[in-house]
Formats: structure tokens, sequence, C-alpha cells
């Protein structure tokens, strides 16, 4: 289990900075995660099959082979923290991880939280061991297009709609 072979890391925060701290998925951040990217995929097409995300049902459990982050705006000791952002990494092959739902609160947007989140991925990866990070977007996504390729993933493909991406790290 990939979580487990990250003991070493604080489970509480992983990355934190005045009014944001990136840490592991909690069961008590179910709702907040699963609203936030579905507004998210939402507010990109249009609509929602609600049945071509059932990973969404229960992400403690889907993403326990991986890991699961989550950026958290707001002070860690006070209520309102919100949930801003999140990342996951799943296993594939010896060697290839892929980064899957990479999604941030459209209100906070352009302030590096993308980035961040995406780096600690990396970090993690790296650290346990992974040669190659791949992670997928619809060719349409733009945006995110210009992201990854921002930060150093190369484009492998283009098959189906599904824009595939590499990074050697």
């Amino acid at each position: 289990m990939l979580f487990e072979r990250l003991l070493m890391v604080d489970s509480k925060k992983i990355w934190h900075e005045e009014g944001l701290r990136i840490r592991p998925f909690q069961s008590t951040d179910q709702v907040a995660v699963k609203h936030l990217i579905l507004t998210g995929l939402v507010e990109h097409w249009g609509f929602l099959d609600t049945t071509l995300n059932p990973d969404l049902d229960d992400i403690s459990t889907a993403y326990r082979d991986g890991i699961f982050l989550v950026a958290v705006a707001g002070n860690p000791a006070e209520a309102g923290n919100q949930i801003v952002g999140t990342g996951a990494l799943i296993p594939e092959d010896e060697g290839l991880i892929r980064i899957v739902r990479m999604s941030v609160d459209k209100n906070f947007r352009r302030k590096g939280i993308g980035r961040r989140i995406l780096s600690e991925l990396c970090d993690i990866a790296k650290k346990c061991g992974y040669k190659q990070i791949a992670l997928e977007t619809t060719e349409t996504w733009e945006e995110a297009i210009h992201f990854y390729q921002q930060n150093g993933f190369q484009m492998r493909g283009n098959r189906d709609g599904d824009m595939h991406f590499l990074l050697d790290i």
C-alpha cells in the first residue's frame, strides 16, 4: 500500500503555509471532496453523468492502494476550514504511478494551489521509488493541458479524445 510507505511523512499535514495546508484525505472529507470534484466537472462540461464517477462514492476504499491529498484553506484551530483542492496517486505498474482527481475550487484557482498539490504528489511518487508519473485529461480541457505542460509533463499521445502525459522523475 502506497500510504504505508509514506508513514515517514507527517500524516496530519504534508505541506503547510499560512492559511493553506495539504494533507491526506480523511473520511470526514468525503462529502466536501465529492462536491468539489463534481462541481468542477459540471463547470467544464455543463452537465454531469453520475455513473462515470463511482470512485467518489467511497474515496477511502477507491484509493486505498494510493494516496489522496486535499488542500484545506483556513486556520486549523478554527471552524470554517474549506477543502479547496484535491489530487491523488494510484499505482499502475512497476515504476509507474498515475495522478488522478486533480481539482481546485474555482474561487481558489490561479493561486498556486494546483501547482502545490501536483508538486507534493510528484515528491511522494519519487520518495516511493516511482520513475514515471502518468496522467490524462480530455483534449478540450485546454487549461489543464497547459498546466501539465508548464509543470514538465510531456504529451505522449491522444486517444479517443484523451490527452496522455508522462513525467520522468
